[in-house]
């Protein structure tokens, strides 16, 4: 981005959500010296309201607020140098496409979107215009996956020859994807789309490769109307207001989070959105247990496996190779409190005392005749996704030094779009997918 006359881009964003506040705190309490933040657009007057009432909580003015309908106007009127993209999924290309076309540069949250038809629009996009799109893909400075990045770019492994890669939402955090908007593959593009993606953009990252061609098999197991059979389910449609919900571990208590009160609950009279469905209520699209195998452009493989409904929530990486092994174990915590498994993951807990989860990381390196060496692992928090937030936007909006070169391209978010979609057309069809095809008109 280049420099502007007092030295600040200006900024607006679009989609003002929950996942917006990370946003918006990074670029007027930790960058002012960098960006100014001008101008809020969305769908949903109450909510930017309330991103503006918490800003004037930070000592900062509210901004103009505009539909998301006067998205292009907004541009202009209060020359916006970079767009923010945290709307809904499937609206991002809307978005991006816009912003590139008026001369905009792009900041998108990840997915970058949804499906291959709007891939390929936002690719074409790029390539017409010139344009830069980021994508917000935070796992990358995460201080634990650049270790993993730096020992295998060294050789500690030798040459890669496989990737076995699990991870496991635990039953607060992986619950909430069916209470809300996620819920439908349509908006979402499911979990191996919206949650994996963070996944295999980091193979992709970690193995300097591309993926070539997915098989893979997925269910609705847990969650949605035929997860009533395991016996959790309770009988009603949203938590609000539901005597049914009151001590449900699986309902999302919004008066409990006057932040989320004040986004949702309050805001449901303009659009009608409930962020507080019943996870095993009617209408699931997406799936929950998912198993993929991918090869790539290197000849490596990768077993890769989501579960939604875990009773602990971490992950496992384990990277075979021609002098060894590298195993990443993180655990994030390592069960669910029952007295605030209602609650949103990462979200202030009032009224209650936190909860008395546990995690931890360990870094393992194992290589041929030679006893396991323990990596000592970076420094981390159970915070802003292991400290990455706050280190990405410190780079994507302080301008701070990148020797990782972590800043992802539109075309790493393709890649990383593509191998979720590739195993969402394997679901269907039971068949291995080239990811090629994908971009191809049928």
């Amino acid at each position: 981005m280049s420099p502007r006359v007092d030295g600040r881009a200006r900024y607006a964003v679009v989609g003002t959500g929950a996942r917006a506040e990370m946003f918006v705190r990074a670029l007027v309490l930790d960058h002012p010296d960098t960006t100014e933040l001008v101008a809020f657009a969305d769908v949903n007057q109450a909510r930017m309201d309330a991103h503006n009432r918490w800003l004037s909580e930070l000592g900062h003015r509210p901004v103009p607020t505009y539909p998301a309908a006067d998205f292009a106007a907004m541009l202009d009127k209060e020359r916006v140098d970079v767009v923010l993209v945290t709307s809904v999924d499937v609206t991002h290309d809307e978005y991006v496409v816009a912003a590139l076309r008026a001369g905009r540069e792009v900041v998108t949250e990840k997915p970058m979107t949804v499906d291959a038809p709007r891939c390929r629009r936002i690719l074409d996009t790029v390539s017409e215009t010139g344009g830069r799109v980021t994508v917000a893909f935070n796992y990358r400075y995460n201080p634990l996956h650049e270790q993993v990045r730096r020992l295998l770019a060294e050789g500690a492994v030798g040459e890669i020859g496989s990737v076995h890669f699990e991870w496991l939402l635990d039953v607060r955090h992986g619950a909430d994807y069916f209470r809300r908007w996620h819920r439908d593959k349509a908006t979402s593009g499911g979990l191996m789309v919206h949650k994996a993606s963070h996944h295999f953009d980091l193979v992709n990252w970690w193995l300097a490769a591309t993926p070539v061609e997915v098989y893979a098999a997925g269910r609705l197991f847990f969650y949605g109307e035929d997860g009533r059979r395991h016996g959790y389910a309770r009988d009603y449609e949203r938590a609000h207001g539901s005597p049914a919900a009151v001590d449900d571990p699986f309902a999302l208590r919004l008066d409990a989070h006057p932040r989320l009160r004040e986004l949702y609950l309050d805001a449901e009279a303009q659009d009608g959105y409930q962020r507080d469905r019943n996870v095993f209520a009617p209408g699931v699209s997406i799936e929950d247990d998912m198993a993929v195998l991918a090869r790539y452009s290197t000849g490596a493989t990768m077993t890769y496996h989501l579960t939604a409904y875990a009773p602990w929530e971490g992950y496992r990486v384990m990277v075979n190779g021609s002098r060894g092994r590298l195993e990443l174990e993180v655990a994030e915590n390592d069960f669910v409190d029952r007295g605030t498994a209602g609650a949103v993951k990462g979200a202030a807990l009032h009224g209650t005392e936190a909860p008395a989860e546990g995690g931890g990381a360990t870094l393992t390196l194992r290589q041929f005749w030679e006893p396991p060496q323990q990596i000592p692992v970076a420094s981390r928090t159970r915070h802003g996704h292991g400290g990455a937030d706050a280190r990405m936007t410190g780079v994507l909006l302080g301008g701070q030094p990148d020797p990782l070169d972590r800043a992802a391209t539109a075309d790493d978010g393709a890649l990383a779009l593509l191998t979720g979609l590739a195993a969402n057309r394997s679901f269907e069809t039971g068949q291995p997918v080239r990811v090629a095809d994908l971009l191809t008109p049928r």
